[in-house]
């Protein structure tokens, strides 16, 4: 059964919203001590808070739009030969406004703090380098680290998504490969490997991490068509995708 472009646009639009408001949220949130003496997630949780919210939304939304919830998938997708030009640009405008309604809500609730909230420099879970930022890693390795993340996750989607892999089991491989990602990633970038997800808490934050924008959706995207071109050569002959 044909599901209507409609459909898809608020699946994407839905699951993007999830992916902020839990993954930035566990994060901007709950990613520290409590004033009640709670220990904070940590590195690890935050992590897992991402990961999951990618399984939760595969099988919630991925009969209905495949559940890209991130732009540098829809280009990859695209990039592979498995989607039209037109629907990608509603799944990224969809995405787009989904982070962005996620980001929002994670901003009200923050603001809510009876002790009041500032949010500094990267607030909401933002991504970033540079002084100040995490670790302090320079630019060329926020870059690299962003591209080359991209690419393994990019690549792990079309292939588990492909008719060579098991795609029962696509949500979970790909919910897990995100995990790993923050795993390694969140100290240098805060881990981005997604341009809708930077896009709507830089715009809310403001400062650098606006200015800095521009690498978490350039470094994806070129981590993202690399990985289409890779995987259209290794393809293996007589795997049509529908």
């Amino acid at each position: 059964m044909e599901v209507k472009i409609s459909s898809k646009f608020i699946a994407e639009l839905i699951g993007t919203f999830g992916l902020v408001l839990f993954g930035c949220g566990a994060a901007a949130i709950a990613g520290v001590d409590t004033m009640a003496g709670l220990s904070g997630l940590g590195l690890l949780g935050i992590s897992m808070a991402f990961g999951l919210s990618v399984v939760v939304f595969a099988y919630a939304i991925g009969g209905i739009s495949g559940c890209h919830i991130n732009p540098a998938v829809t280009i990859g997708v695209l990039l592979a030969g498995r989607m039209p030009v037109k629907e990608a640009i509603v799944y990224i405008i969809a995405q787009c406004l989904g982070a962005l309604l996620g980001a929002f809500v994670l901003q009200q609730i923050l603001g809510g703090q009876l002790a009041g909230f500032t949010a500094g420099e990267w607030a909401y879970g933002a991504n970033g380098w540079g002084s100040k930022y995490q670790s302090e890693y320079g630019t060329t390795a926020a870059f690299v680290t962003e591209t080359v993340l991209t690419f393994v996750f990019l690549f792990v989607i079309l292939a588990t998504t492909s008719k060579v892999g098991n795609s029962t089991m696509a949500g979970l491989a790909i919910g897990f490969t995100l995990l790993l990602i923050h795993m390694v990633a969140i100290p240098i970038t805060g881990t981005s490997v997604n341009p809708a997800r930077s896009f709507g808490t830089a715009l809310l934050a403001g400062g650098q991490a606006l200015s800095q924008l521009w690498l978490f959706i350039v470094a994806p995207i070129l981590g993202a068509a690399i990985a289409a071109v890779v995987w259209k050569v290794m393809e293996p002959k007589g795997d049509t995708i529908a």
